[in-house]
């Protein structure tokens, strides 16, 4: 058998996004056969200490402090980007300009016009046969694929009601340190971008239908924490107690917004959604549920390998059934253990990254595009201009 012919990764960033993407690129072809065969040649990072250590760490095979090296150098093909939002559309734009593919993490920028301006460079793009992706990653959970498989053959009729909540608690403590995610500089908005876009991405997915309209509220619950590290100045450690120095909450705590779909031929589905970094006892609850005039189904990560599902046609009476998402059947799941042994959050960056690197191989756009990921970006726009107006109707 002829091998693969290479495609020559360059990653920016390399904390805790970094590293889920780097066991990705190792791991995928090991599992998978792929039309190429993904290289960790160089990862990208400002510190140099840090991103040689995290190059060690992680198997990539050199280092550089400025993204701007990765996308000049010729023995790069594609460009992984895992920092934060404010940085996304300049290393994207300027590496689909030099002809590399772009893997970018969400939400896709800062801004509808951050967005804007990436889309329209990877349309340009897509013309010298170069591809782009957003990292909305839970599209790759099986659970969720086969909930997507399970609306498109029909089984769920015409979708009524979506349910879209994602819970977590890392954030209750109201001392726990200032982070870049609480600055919306950085990250753009709070709890909303940084997981409630997770949820948009997978409920218009999995029931194929767009967000026409919200009315939404935002909430920040500790105005101030404490700063810690370089946050506070000269890099030094400040002291976490109500003496340390404090900085500012620029972004919301929780988000809760109802929603309009476009519903294509039919009425179109109404929608709820939340997402929080303040439900103690919830660690990482991303749950979907679709209610149709035919079956119902619903999903939690907290329980990522099973997927509940309700056929009327059934047996009206039983409730909803546990489907073990193990079987090889199952989307991905044929190239991993046998039948019983689930998967794990890895997972869904390894069939990413196999996702990718096949439409890179055939020659054709993977999704979700950048076209994709802006639709959700202007959600999120929506819902922050409404939290701001009173909650009024903001049509998306």
């Amino acid at each position: 058998m002829t091998p693969a012919q290479p495609l020559r990764v360059g990653m920016v960033g390399y904390a805790f996004m970094g590293a889920a993407h780097s066991h990705a690129w190792r791991t995928a072809p090991r599992f998978f056969d792929l039309p190429l065969q993904p290289q960790l040649t160089a990862v990208a990072g400002r510190n140099a200490d840090a991103a040689k250590a995290a190059a060690d760490k992680l198997g990539w095979d050199s280092v550089e402090t400025d993204w701007r090296r990765l996308i000049e150098r010729d023995d790069i093909d594609l460009i992984d980007i895992c920092t934060p939002g404010d940085t996304h559309a300049e290393i994207a734009i300027a590496a689909l300009e030099a002809g590399k593919h772009v893997l970018c993490e969400k939400p896709l920028a800062n801004s509808v016009e951050e967005a804007e301006r990436m889309t329209l460079a990877a349309e340009a793009a897509a013309k010298q046969g170069v591809v782009s992706m957003c990292g909305f990653s839970y599209r790759r959970t099986p659970a969720l694929a086969l909930a997507k498989r399970f609306v498109e053959q029909g089984r769920l009729g015409e979708i009524r009601h979506i349910r879209a909540q994602y819970l977590q608690d890392w954030l209750s403590d109201a001392n726990a340190p200032m982070t870049w995610r609480l600055d919306k500089s950085k990250s753009g908005s709070g709890s909303l971008g940084d997981i409630g876009a997770h949820s948009i991405d997978a409920a218009q997915w999995v029931a194929g239908q767009s967000i026409t309209g919200v009315s939404a509220l935002l909430e920040t619950f500790v105005p101030e924490r404490p700063l810690a590290g370089d946050l506070v100045g000269l890099g030094g450690h400040g002291d976490l107690s109500g003496d340390a120095p404090r900085g500012k909450v620029t972004v919301d705590d929780a988000a809760i917004f109802s929603a309009k779909f476009d519903g294509g031929a039919s009425a179109g589905a109404i929608g709820v959604f939340e997402a929080t970094r303040y439900a103690l006892g919830r660690k990482n609850a991303m749950r979907l549920e679709l209610n149709g005039t035919k079956g119902s189904l619903a999903f939690d990560f907290e329980d990522m390998n099973v997927l509940s599902f309700y056929d009327a046609a059934e047996s009206p009476d039983a409730g909803f059934r546990k489907i073990f998402v193990t079987e090889p059947e199952h989307p991905y799941v044929g190239n991993w253990w046998p039948t019983g042994h689930g998967l794990g959050y890895e997972h869904g960056f390894t069939h990413q990254v196999v996702d990718l690197v096949t439409a890179i191989g055939e020659g054709r756009q993977p999704e979700p595009s950048f076209a994709d990921a802006l639709q959700v970006q202007r959600v999120l726009a929506a819902v922050e201009a409404s939290a701001a107006n009173s909650s009024q109707w903001q049509k998306v």
